[in-house]
């Protein structure tokens, strides 16, 4: 189901609010904005409000087994892959790049935010459906500059059904398949060049040695033949 609100400051700190206070947001249930105002991206970076954007939050009620909660960004990638699929007549454009980036032609189409509130990962997703931002030194996209993009609500429904598909997958089958779906649609060939930009200011260039199967961590082979481990960062 799809609650729908013309304006907020943040529908992540709104779902974090309803946890907080008791009130609760079932899972399979989604908050969509047409517009926000306070939306916010991977390392704390500011998310544009772009009219006709989708920008929607959901959550995650977490198990005592399962997955590690943060590969639920993979999750969530492929279900805007899927959703932005049934969008237009030729998917070939649309590309995931490690973490969990949406490409479109090479473009940043997508960002997702996780966070953690009593218990329930919260789910946040934005869309460049009718605009994309401009940012400097990064390509962007949007659905309109290929096709005429869905409605907001046909958007949205598609979204919250990918996401079920995918999550039910997760669950079931554990992490293995869902790096593989991901892997799939990914630009990363193995040994393709990659440069690293570690949250910590680090550059490290290499080429792409695969995920880690515990928990979607990239590996990086340096010039050396050592390995390193990469949990978080931007890469290029």
């Amino acid at each position: 189901m799809i609650t729908l609100v013309e304006e907020t400051g943040s529908t992540n700190a709104d779902l974090a609010a309803a946890l907080r206070d008791g009130e609760g947001w079932a899972e399979g249930l989604w908050l969509v904005a047409r517009r926000q105002t306070a939306g916010r991206g991977r390392q704390g970076r500011e998310w544009f409000d772009g009219a006709g954007n989708f920008m929607g939050s959901s959550v995650v009620l977490l198990g005592n087994a399962g997955p590690p909660p943060a590969t639920l960004s993979f999750v969530a990638a492929l279900a805007v892959r899927d959703a932005c699929a049934a969008a237009l007549s030729d998917s070939a454009a649309l590309g995931l790049k490690w973490p969990n980036d949406v490409l479109l032609d090479g473009g940043k189409l997508s960002g997702i935010l996780l966070e953690m509130a009593r218990g329930h990962i919260i789910v946040g997703i934005g869309v460049n459906l009718a605009r994309a931002p401009q940012v400097e030194g990064r390509k962007t996209a949007a659905l309109a500059d290929v096709t005429t993009p869905p409605p907001l609500e046909d958007f949205a429904a598609s979204l919250a059904a990918a996401f079920d598909r995918r999550l039910g997958a997760w669950r079931t089958y554990g992490l293995g398949p869902t790096l593989q779906a991901f892997l799939s649609q990914s630009i990363h060939a193995q040994g393709s060049p990659l440069t690293v930009h570690d949250t910590d200011g680090t550059v490290l260039s290499g080429t792409f040695a695969g995920l880690e199967e515990s928990d979607g961590a990239l590996r990086l082979r340096l010039a050396d033949g050592r390995e390193r481990v990469i949990r978080a960062g931007d890469i290029s």
